[in-house]
C-alpha cells in the first residue's frame, strides 16, 4: 500500500508525527507531498523573503528525504482549494487509501482540512490527524469552569500539570524505504504539474537546514541557556535562541526544542535552572497563543480579543505610519529595531515589545496596521504569536499589558541597551555620541549626525493614549450598564 504524508509547516525528516506514522510499515511504500501557494501566502501578507525561506525549506526536505527513498512533489498551487484538488487527483490516479498530515491551527486551514477529510470519507479514503505545533493539544488546557484560559500564568501551571512526565522524546527520522519498494512510484514527476524553476536564493543570515536548526539549538543550550533569564532581553547580546525562524517553518519543533532543555534542567519543566526555566516557560507562551486561536477564532478574523477595545479611536495618520515603517520616529531604540527588521527578517523580543507599544500607543495607530507590517518582514511571523503579542502590546488581547502601562522608549533603551551598542550598530550615524547620548540626542547632535527629530513628544503621546482607551473603556462600561 502506498501511504502519502501532506506536509505543511512541518518541513522537516525528524520528530514529524505524521511521517512517522506513515513509515511504520516497512512494506508500505511513502510519498510526500508539499504546496507552494504564493497566491494564498501572498493573501496572508508573506513578504518575499519568507516565500523564498518556505521554498528552499521545501527543496532541504526534498534533499532529506530523497536519503529515506521517499519522494517529495513540490507542487505549485493557488490558493488552499487548488491544493485539495490536486491532492485529490494524486491520490486516485496512484490509488492512495491512506493520507497523513499534521494538524494546523488558523481557521483557512482548518477549513481547508476538514473539506479535504470528507472528500476522503466519501471515497473511503483513512485519514490520521497529528498536533506537532502544540506538544499539549488545543483544548486539553481548561480552567476548572472547562473554559479556555485568557491568562497565561494560570494556563501555563495548568499546561505544566498536563505536559509533566507525559511529552515523551521526539520521534526520530524513519528508517529509509526499501528501494524496490519505492520504484513502484517511480516516474511520480509528471504529477507535479508545470512547475516554474525554483530561485533557491541562499539566506545567509537563516540556512534552510534542519541540521542547522538543531545546530543552533544545541549551541543555545550549551552556551548560552544558563545565563538566558539574564541577558535575554539585551538586545545587543548574542544571548537569545533565534530559533523562531525554524520554529515557523517547522524545521525544528517545540517537542525537540523542550527536550534539549530538559536534558539541561534536570529534566524538570521549572523550578531548577533559572535560565532554562525561563526559555523552557516561552516555548509554553507559544503554546497558549495556538491553543487561544482554536478557542476564539476571531482572531484570525482582524478582531481584537477584548471587544470593547474595538472602539479606541485609532489615529489614521499614514505619515506617522511610514516614519515608523522606515525608522525615522527619532526615538533611537524604536527606529534601530525597525532597521533590525527590515535588514534581517527578525526583531529581538524586547525590542518587538517596545515598537509595537510606540505605534499603537505613542502613536495611537491602529495594532493591525503593524501586525500586517511585522507579519510581511518577519521570517519567523505566524499568525498566532504574532498577533499575541501585538494586542499584548495594544492592550487589545489575552493577558494584554493594562492600557496605562506605556512604555518610555528612552528609558526602555537605557535600561536594557545602556551603552547603546545595539543603537549604534543599526543607526551608525549615531555611533559617535557618548553612549549616554545615543538613547536621547539633543537637537545640536541631531543635526550634526543627521538624525530625525522625534516625531511625537512622550507626555503629550502618552495622555492622548490614556485619554482614548480611558473614553473607550468608560463608553463601553456604561453601555453594558446600560444593557443591564
Amino acid at each position: 500500500m502506498t501511504q502519502l504524508v501532506w506536509f505543511r509547516s512541518d518541513l522537516r525528516s525528524r520528530d514529524n508525527p505524521a511521517l512517522w506514522h506513515a513509515c511504520k510499515n516497512p512494506q508500505d511504500s511513502v510519498i510526500g507531498v508539499v504546496f507552494v501557494t504564493r497566491q494564498q501566502w501572498q493573501q496572508h501578507g508573506l513578504g518575499e523573503r519568507k516565500m523564498q525561506l518556505l521554498e528552499n525549506a521545501m527543496q532541504a526536505l526534498k534533499t532529506e528525504l530523497k536519503q529515506l527513498h521517499i519522494p517529495l512533489l513540490i507542487i505549485p498551487a493557488d490558493t488552499f482549494a487548488d491544493c485539495n484538488q490536486t491532492l485529490q487527483r494524486i491520490i486516485i490516479q496512484l490509488n492512495i487509501r491512506s493520507v497523513a498530515f499534521n494538524i494546523e491551527y488558523e481557521v483557512n486551514e482548518r477549513r481547508r482540512d476538514i473539506e479535504f477529510s470528507r472528500w476522503c470519507r466519501e471515497q473511503q479514503i483513512s485519514v490520521y490527524k497529528f498536533h506537532d505545533q502544540c506538544m499539549v493539544p488545543p483544548g486539553e488546557v481548561r480552567t476548572k469552569q472547562d473554559l479556555p484560559f485568557k491568562v497565561f500564568t494560570p494556563f501555563k501551571r495548568a499546561w505544566i500539570q498536563q505536559a509533566d512526565g507525559r511529552i515523551g522524546a521526539p520521534l526520530p527520522q524513519p528508517q529509509p524505504r526499501d528501494p524496490a519498494i519505492q520504484n513502484a512510484l517511480a516516474g511520480l514527476a509528471g504529477l507535479q504539474g508545470n512547475i516554474p524553476a525554483t530561485n533557491t536564493v541562499a539566506d545567509e543570515l537563516w540556512p534552510a537546514s534542519e541540521d542547522e536548526a538543531h545546530q543552533r539549538l544545541n549551541q543555545f543550550a550549551e552556551e548560552r541557556g544558563r545565563a538566558y533569564k539574564e541577558l535575554r532581553d539585551l538586545p545587543a547580546e548574542d544571548a537569545t535562541s533565534r530559533l523562531s525562524v525554524y520554529l515557523s517553518l517547522g524545521m525544528i519543533s517545540p517537542r525537540q526544542c523542550l527536550h534539549v532543555a530538559l536534558s539541561h534542567n534536570k529534566g524538570r519543566l521549572t523550578g531548577n535552572t533559572p535560565g532554562f526555566d525561563t526559555w523552557i516557560s516561552e516555548l509554553i507562551w507559544r503554546e497558549f497563543y495556538r491553543h487561544l486561536l482554536v478557542a476564539f477564532p476571531q482572531l484570525c478574523k482582524h478582531k481584537a480579543f477584548k471587544p470593547d477595545t474595538e472602539q479606541v479611536p485609532w489615529r489614521n495618520s499614514e505619515s506617522d505610519f511610514k516614519a515608523w515603517c522606515e525608522g525615522r520616529t527619532g526615538y533611537p531604540i524604536v527606529d534601530a529595531a525597525q532597521k533590525q527588521l527590515v535588514a534581517e527578517g527578525w526583531m529581538h523580543n524586547r525590542l518587538r515589545m517596545i515598537s509595537a507599544m510606540f505605534l499603537t500607543k505613542h502613536l495611537l495607530i491602529d495594532w493591525r496596521k503593524g501586525e500586517a507590517f511585522f507579519n510581511h518582514w518577519l521570517l519567523d511571523a505566524d499568525l498566532a504569536s504574532n498577533n499575541g503579542g501585538w494586542q499584548w502590546s495594544a492592550s487589545t488581547g489575552a493577558d494584554g499589558v493594562p492600557y496605562f502601562r506605556i512604555f518610555n522608549p528612552t528609558t526602555q533603551s537605557q535600561r536594557f541597551d545602556a551603552d547603546g551598542e545595539f543603537i549604534a550598530r543599526y543607526l551608525p550615524q549615531l555611533a559617535e555620541l557618548p553612549a549616554a547620548a545615543r538613547h536621547q540626542p539633543d537637537n545640536l547632535q541631531r543635526q550634526r549626525c543627521g538624525y530625525e527629530t522625534p516625531i511625537v513628544e512622550h507626555k503629550f503621546a502618552r495622555q492622548r493614549a490614556l485619554d482614548a482607551f480611558k473614553q473607550t473603556l468608560t463608553t463601553a462600561n456604561a453601555g453594558e450598564n446600560n444593557d443591564e
